[in-house]
């Protein structure tokens, strides 16, 4: 059981920019990594379909025999976790969140941002998130319609465009620290920094691997294995992941599957 894999799941290629953090945090740990790019972006769907894409993704990775799960995406965090601990409660389930408190923290003009998408802009989870800890702070929460199918199908170009639209907003706002709240959007943080060159710009791998970290030694699953591997799946086209995935490792095999 200690050598067996790490699975994480996302909507498409979003969560490879987690994927990273964890690889480089664990790096004896076995990883099966699962973007669902065939159907993503998952920002408008209904949370039914949502839930049964999910479920499907779990369900793949509970074959191979996974140790524990991460869900390296936003959108099915807020509105599926809770339901998917439920149908699975043996197997120790960790969700990705805005780090809103770090931000709220760090802030030093009280002025943060939360860029995410739609669904996760708009959600009851999300909301409640920012009161509990933005700390007096003013929180400008953005969803985004556009950016995640643009990442998936690296049209950079139409990247550019739309985070000259979308990120107007945090810019008169004159917020200090912005916090992603997609996963996808860490893979183009230098193409967000350069829109906000003043702004510190957080994300959730380190909290995502302090809490892995937690898990793994509490249940003594921790692997020692000198040589792990990684494989990589989609659901879709291999280009956009085979390009991140490069990026990420030199020792990722990427496939594709059906689910």
């Amino acid at each position: 059981m200690h050598n067996n894999p790490i699975g994480i799941i996302d909507s498409g290629v979003g969560g490879l920019s987690l994927a990273s953090s964890l690889i480089s945090n664990f790096p004896n740990e076995n990883f099966i990594y699962l973007g669902d790019s065939k159907n993503s972006p998952y920002g408008q769907k209904s949370r039914e379909e949502i839930y049964r894409l999910t479920k499907k993704m779990i369900d793949f990775l509970i074959d191979k025999e996974i140790k524990l799960l991460v869900i390296a995406c936003n959108t099915i965090t807020v509105t599926c976790i809770d339901d998917l601990r439920k149908d699975y409660p043996k197997l120790p389930i960790i969700g990705i969140v805005p780090v809103v408190k770090t931000a709220a923290s760090v802030s030093k003009n009280k002025k943060i941002g939360i860029f995410s998408t739609q669904i996760t802009a708009n959600s009851q989870y999300q909301k409640e998130l920012i009161e509990k800890f933005h700390n007096d702070c003013m929180v400008i929460n953005i969803g985004s319609a556009d950016l995640v199918r643009a990442i998936e199908d690296l049209d950079f170009e139409y990247i550019d465009k739309v985070l000259e639209k979308e990120l107007s907003e945090f810019k008169s706002s004159n917020i200090d620290t912005l916090a992603l709240g997609c996963s996808h959007f860490p893979l183009i943080k230098d193409r967000i920094q350069k829109h906000l060159p003043n702004v510190l710009i957080l994300d959730s791998g380190m909290a995502v691997s302090r809490q892995m970290g937690r898990i793994l030694q509490h249940n003594d699953l921790l692997s020692k294995l000198p040589n792990p591997s990684y494989n990589f799946y989609t659901t879709g086209d291999t280009k956009a992941m085979e390009y991140f995935v490069s990026k990420l490792t030199n020792n990722g095999k990427v496939t594709k599957i059906s689910l």
